[in-house]
């Protein structure tokens, strides 16, 4: 515990614009085939340095099979509400689930990134007797502790009870228990997300484990099966409010992003598949009246593709859908980016105005049908997946693999993982970094980025920006 606020904390979105560029990048590596350990990346990412955009440590853990997913710090700018009694824990450990396992590791990023080490093991059977779930995913840093969304429930294939959140104490990190008090109508979870001083949650819906552990099951797809609602919490009371129903067509509602700053009452998710069309798409909610409404604002179509060109899985389609995987919003708010990780596309949308996003900017990179190359020639698989933006705003990471059974089913030749970078024009418009282009070590994949001292999925804020 330190005597003042960690200087990464910032009380508002344009302050932590400001701070200095991060250092270093922290990514995932998982072992798709579970052989090895799956680890945690320490990437230099300092221009000037004779390292730069290369693993300059590598945290690899002692079990195998935990398949390395999503992870988060153990406190961020939200430790500055007014409300919570946590303003000196410092932004230090991250906390990082296997998806699989349901293990979380706790690793320890000071005093030295690079000599980065594993602080605690929360092994599984904790996280079952204490919270009934299973299969913990996002991980958000709040005001009195730290938050882990799930996606299973209790039982070997998770599917007994629905999965929910569980809150972890953010210094000692003791698992405390399910948050949910009155959860409603929800029986699907993926991620979630909040505005802090309007005092409201949002979830989003992917499927139960069964749905997702050995890949996508067509036929639950095709029958509209996999979650496609969002849900609107009370986030003091613990309470469910409202569910938003974006269609049963629109399958696999995933991640969701407020606005950074806490006086816009808006946000944005991405949906993975329109089953009528394989278009993907943006939905822009937003609260007016006491209610919340969701629209939505944008659409990606499919690619047609000739048969011999596409995976068993999507040969009776004959085209590629885009397949948004994730999104991400500046901090500013301005621009929301998304992956297209079918089609190989990191789309830029500028968002100015939350219910009319106008394309900015794109770059292709790998792609099911497409397979374009980097900007400095080498070859990529996959697709734009996991991505996060600096505060500032300016350079946008990415990493190229989904999920392990479903990397086998869209891209059965492999995903060879590798990081990238794109520098982002203030107006718009993005362009690939020739001299960022991180390629994991053998038998690795690359999953989700985080920066040091914070990013754009990160932190929420308790005080509006000067505008």
């Amino acid at each position: 515990m330190t005597m003042r606020p960690d200087p990464t904390f910032h009380a508002s979105p344009r302050l932590a614009m400001e701070a200095p560029p991060e250092n270093f990048a922290y990514t995932l590596l998982l072992s798709p085939d579970f052989s090895k350990p799956d680890a945690l990346a320490v990437i230099d990412a300092r221009p000037t340095s004779p390292t730069y955009s290369q693993i300059v440590h590598t945290v690899t853990m002692p079990n195998k099979g935990d398949e390395f997913h999503h992870f988060g710090w153990n406190a961020c700018s939200s430790a500055l509400s007014p409300l919570a009694g946590h303003a000196f824990v410092e932004r230090r450990y991250l906390v990082i689930p296997g998806i699989r396992s349901s293990r979380i590791y706790i690793v320890d990023t000071k005093p030295d990134p690079t000599k980065a080490r594993i602080h605690k093991i929360i092994e599984p059977e904790e996280v079952f007797r204490k919270t009934g779930y299973s299969r913990p995913h996002t991980v958000h840093c709040g005001p009195e502790g730290i938050y882990v969304s799930t996606l299973g429930g209790g039982g070997k294939d998770g599917t007994q009870g629905p999965p929910g959140v569980f809150i972890m104490d953010c210094e000692t990190f003791e698992v405390l228990g399910r948050w949910e008090i009155d959860r409603g109508p929800q029986k699907l979870h993926y991620d979630f997300w909040w505005n802090l001083p309007r005092d409201y949650m949002v979830s989003s819906e992917w499927a139960l484990p069964p749905q997702f552990e050995n890949g996508i099951v067509a036929e639950d797809l095709l029958a509209n099966k996999y979650g496609h609602r969002l849900h609107f919490w009370d986030l003091r009371d613990r309470r469910h409010v409202q569910t938003i129903d974006l269609g049963a067509n629109h399958q696999m509602a995933l991640e969701v992003r407020p606005a950074h700053d806490p006086v816009r009452e808006y946000g944005f998710v991405g949906v993975v598949v329109d089953t009528t069309n394989l278009e993907g798409s943006i939905w822009t909610w937003w609260r007016d009246g006491g209610k919340f409404h969701a629209e939505k604002t944008a659409t990606i179509p499919p690619e047609a593709t000739p048969k011999e060109k596409l995976p068993p899985l999507l040969q009776g389609f004959g085209a590629v859908p885009p397949l948004i995987t994730d999104i991400d919003l500046s901090m500013d708010d301005k621009f929301l980016y998304v992956s297209c990780w079918g089609t190989g596309e990191m789309r830029q949308y500028d968002v100015s105005d939350p219910r009319k996003p106008k394309l900015a900017g794109s770059v292709h990179i790998g792609g099911i049908a497409r397979r374009t190359p980097h900007a400095n020639g080498k070859p990529v698989a996959g697709g734009p997946q996991m991505v996060e933006i600096s505060r500032d705003g300016k350079r946008v990471y990415w990493t190229n693999s989904l999920y392990s059974t479903w990397d086998e089913q869209f891209y059965p030749a492999g995903i060879p993982g590798v990081e990238v970078m794109a520098n982002a024009a203030p107006g718009g418009g993005l362009e690939l970094s020739k001299d960022y282009f991180v390629s994991c070590p053998d038998g690795y994949r690359a999953h989700q980025v985080r920066l040091e001292g914070g990013d754009c999925s990160t932190d929420s804020f308790c005080y509006p920006s000067v505008q």
